[in-house]
């Protein structure tokens, strides 16, 4: 129970008295005797004592008809519908009927009276005391002075459409009746000046419940709007009760003799007898002395104030309409109450400093979020200014999201107000409107505080609930020394090189700080491993080794195992091993494990591994001092040099530098580099080996036994037996003349003409054979020429006689006609027409002429190919022999031509070159 003495009263709506539109200095008035009133649908309606109603529009214009023919005693105006229903009589006595009105339709220009029904409960007439009508038009109640409620059901418009029943019967007067809509249950509220019931009409039976044992006066009963969820008011003179369908709701202590109780949008209105007027009249009698005083209050209970409060004389009616409410007195005077808007009713609280009841106001008046958040931000300051920094700081987190959160940290900066700083900061972060700058303050704010279980608090929520920068919150707490909360906020929220940095260069936990790369997917764990993986080696060498092995050859996160195989099923994860060899600068046993680790595991490696572990294993060679132990590292670098994975130059120039004497004949031999090999024997002055080369590589290049005797023609040792070898060798394959051979042996002042004795004899001798065998050919090649020359001049002077007697086809007796030939073959006709494949050739002589012929053509074709005769110039031993060829094909005949024009310089020129590739390649060319 509130105690309305207890509420503050204010101003909120403004009094005027309406006036006359024709006469604006006079008050307007209505007629006199008015019984009854009601409002709506943009009227407000009047009944008099007359039978007339009175239908009063905005503009203040009157129009009435004749409803009834003595007078008018109850109205109602439905809100949704133009459609009016009057009691009234038209006879003395007790007689009221019931007029449903049309007030869109007319008739004889009066609005259309659809029904006329009398209002009787029984068989005894009685007087009625009070009329409602649900919205819907399907519902119509009217009270009796005998305590009956009579329902009518239906079409109330129409008698056909409907029917009539007795609801509700008592012996006390029924005072007040309200339909209640809520979804489709239909409630009736009776009000009686002993009880209060609740009727619901959506049920056949209309179960019924007593909700109170105490009534009220007639017109002290009023249904509230949906926003107080349709609650029943009944006004008693010493309270106000609400109820609800099955219950009584709660009850305000307003005391005082009711009159009247009304409610419009949101408000109370409570019509009450001056103190010092006498009692109340009886039931039913309104008629008060001239001198009574009526005090009209509108309360707003949601809010618990009075809004207005006000002495009239002789109230009829509060009615609204037009967006005011309308006070209609005895003495046809109209007053009208127009509400303040929200700004100046909250103004007028501002200046009282009644901010809660400034936002209780504007929230009931649905007043939007910038409105109701400056009412916080003024009332913000205003605690401050008085203080109360506590409240202050509740009032402008209510404020977040509209006012710059600038303008409350600027007054929290101080250090005693730390604490609701933190506050303001925190349910900023909650809010998820801080930025960067919010969230370091905070952190700041905590760790200044050293609240670190705030502080855990707020970097612990869970993930739906993070409302700030994590990065910056990470670098503030790393920066606060906070490295246990920056490390766990990393983790969580997967900052990994945050995670690391502070794991590895702040905590020096560099066992964990490996152990988290490792459970890191592929590119994260790869581009760590990378930009930490000299610090990890240099104090984790061997787990740091062992993780990139791992990354190297096919990597799975070292984290839940199930996850792992879901997402890594079939996909081979392998970084570049190459990348990495850089990380093991200072660990060179390390490198050489993962290295041999690598070319094991992946033969396919990248050349830079084989390069840098031949490296390793050479220098591993160089400085080993056990021959048994050095005999095995050799082995492994040979093999390393044989597998083809390295790169050849830089190959070449590691076994160099380590003097790595296998390792740079394999690599010479692989790159056909033979001469090569022969100069790495002569800089080591081993002889036998220089022969040995020139046997196994002389095929390939013939110039390596010239060198050789160049090489051991320049020594002043006795070398008789290595030379004497290689002239054998040489004399064997004819690789050098005579001439040269001497001129390079004279160099040497220990090789004595017994040293090229046996070569020079048995040179000679094969050249005296050659001789002699040249001149046996010369003649045999004459005395055929002579033979052949003789034979054609016979041919060409004598007469030649075919004394042949057999066919040389078919070996049988000639017979005629036959076909002689001048090469002494004779043929049968027959024969020689089936076997000769021209009249002009001898069948038997035709193939040895064909072969003859084509060597002729392809020696003539052969001729003019000039590059062809270069190439064998130079690649033959002897180029005499090729020269004397190309002059028996006649290649050289084009200089006895003279077709030529004179002064061509074709054949000088062709001249000279002959004369220039003889004179070169006389000798072999090295």
């Amino acid at each position: 129970m509130a105690a309305f003495l207890q509420w503050r009263k204010f101003v909120f709506f403004d009094k005027d008295t309406v006036k006359d539109p024709v006469d604006n200095g006079k008050n307007f008035v209505f007629p006199s005797g008015v019984s009854a009133c009601d409002s709506g649908r943009g009227h407000i309606v009047l009944g008099d004592m007359d039978g007339k109603i009175w239908l009063l529009t905005r503009s203040l214009q009157l129009t009435s008809f004749q409803a009834y023919k003595l007078r008018v005693t109850h109205l109602y105006q439905l809100k949704q519908h133009s459609i009016l229903v009057s009691v009234g009589q038209d006879e003395q006595g007790i007689n009221p009927l019931v007029k449903v009105w049309n007030l869109e339709k007319r008739d004889s220009g009066n609005p259309l009276c659809t029904r006329i029904f009398p209002a009787i409960p029984g068989s005894k007439p009685t007087e009625v005391s009070c009329l409602s009508v649900h919205e819907n038009l399907n519902f119509m109640a009217i009270g009796f002075t005998d305590g009956s409620v009579v329902l009518t059901k239906g079409d109330i418009t129409r008698d056909r459409h409907s029917k009539t029943l007795t609801l509700h019967e008592g012996t006390s007067p029924v005072t007040g009746l309200a339909f209640r809509q809520v979804a489709k249950v239909t409630h009736l509220f009776v009000a009686t000046l002993e009880k209060v019931h609740c009727y619901t009409l959506s049920i056949k039976e209309y179960p019924k419940v007593e909700l109170d044992t105490h009534g009220c006066a007639l017109r002290c009963s009023s249904l509230t709007d949906p926003s107080q969820d349709s609650q029943f008011i009944v006004a008693g003179d010493e309270c106000v009760y609400l109820y609800q369908p099955d219950e009584r709701g709660p009850c305000f202590a307003f005391d005082g003799h009711k009159l009247l109780a009304h409610w419009h949008r949101g408000y109370l209105f409570l019509l009450i007898r001056d103190a010092k007027s006498p009692n109340k009249t009886e039931f039913g009698s309104r008629e008060n002395s001239p001198s009574d005083k009526q005090l009209l209050t509108i309360y707003d209970l949601d809010n618990k104030f009075i809004a207005y409060s006000a002495s009239f004389d002789d109230v009829i009616d509060v009615v609204a309409e037009w967006g005011s409410f309308y006070i209609l007195t005895r003495d046809g005077k109209m007053f009208v109450l127009q509400e303040k808007d929200t700004q100046t009713k909250l103004e007028m609280l501002f200046k009282k400093n009644l901010f809660v009841m400034a936002i209780n106001l504007a929230k009931s008046q649905h007043l939007d979020s910038d409105g109701l958040s400056e009412i916080f931000r003024q009332y913000g300051d205003h605690l401050y200014l008085k203080g109360d920094h506590d409240g202050a700081i509740q009032q402008y987190i209510r404020t977040i999201g509209k006012l710059e959160p600038s303008y409350v940290i600027r007054k929290f900066l101080d250090a005693q107000r730390i604490h609701n700083l933190t506050a303001y900061l925190q349910a900023l972060h909650r809010q998820s409107l801080a930025n960067a700058d919010h969230t370091t303050l905070l952190l700041n704010c905590y760790t200044k505080l050293k609240d670190s279980s705030k502080l855990e608090e707020f970097i612990k929520s869970s993930e739906s609930e993070v409302h700030f920068d994590v990065e910056i919150a990470i670098k503030v707490l790393r920066q606060a020394a906070y490295h246990s909360h920056a490390v766990f906020l990393a983790e969580k929220h997967m900052h990994h090189e945050w995670y690391l940095k502070i794991q590895l260069e702040d905590l020096k936990n560099y066992q964990e700080g490996l152990r988290y790369i490792g459970r890191l997917p592929f590119e994260q764990a790869e581009s760590n491993m990378k930009r930490y993986g000299k610090t990890l080696m240099h104090h984790v060498p061997e787990g740091t080794t062992l993780l990139l092995k791992g990354l190297c050859t096919n990597y799975q996160p070292s984290g839940d195992t199930a996850e792992k195989d879901s997402l890594g099923r079939g996909l081979v994860n392998k970084a570049n091993s190459e990348e990495f060899i850089p990380i093991f600068a200072n660990n060179p046993r390390e490198l050489k494990a993962f290295l041999e680790h690598m070319i094991e595991v992946e033969p396919r490696s990248p050349q830079g591994v084989y390069d840098t572990l031949l490296e390793l294993r050479l220098q591993d060679w160089a400085h080993e001092q056990d021959p048994v132990r050095k005999k095995v590292l050799q082995g492994e670098a040979v093999s390393l040099l044989r597998s083809d994975n390295t790169v050849f130059d830089k190959a070449l120039v590691l076994c160099q530098m380590h003097n790595f004497k296998e390792g740079v004949l394999y690599l010479y031999e692989k790159g056909k580099l033979y001469q090569q090999i022969m100069h790495y024997h002569m800089q080591n002055e081993e002889y036998g080996k220089v022969v040995e080369a020139c046997k196994r590589y002389g095929d390939q290049e013939g110039c390596l036994w010239e060198q050789a005797l160049g090489y051991f023609a320049r020594k002043e040792e006795d070398c008789k037996t290595y030379i004497s070898e290689v002239l054998h060798h040489i004399d064997q394959n004819n690789l050098m003349p005579p001439l040269l051979v001497v001129q390079t042996l004279a160099h040497n002042s220990t090789a004595t003409l017994s040293v090229i004795k046996d070569y020079l004899i048995n040179k000679l001798q094969r050249e005296s054979q050659q001789i002699e065998d040249d001149e046996r050919k010369i003649r045999q090649y004459r005395e055929e020429t002579a033979h052949l020359r003789s034979e054609i001049q016979e041919l060409k002077t004598s007469a030649k006689i075919f004394q042949k007697t057999k066919c040389n086809m078919c070996n049988s007796p000639l017979e005629l006609p036959s076909v002689h030939f001048l090469c002494s073959h004779s043929f049968h006709q027959h024969c020689f027409e089936s076997y000769a494949e021209s009249e002009a050739e001898c069948p038997t002589c035709t193939p040895e002429n064909r072969k003859v012929m084509d060597m002729l053509r392809a020696q003539d074709q052969k001729r003019d190919l000039h590059d062809h005769f270069n190439r064998q110039l130079r690649s033959s031993n002897d180029g005499f022999s090729v020269v004397a060829d190309y002059f028996g094909r006649g290649v050289f005949n084009k200089l006895t031509l003279v077709t030529d024009p004179p002064g061509s310089k074709t054949v000088g020129n062709l001249e000279v070159n002959l004369q220039r590739d003889l004179l070169i390649h006389t000798k072999r060319n090295c």
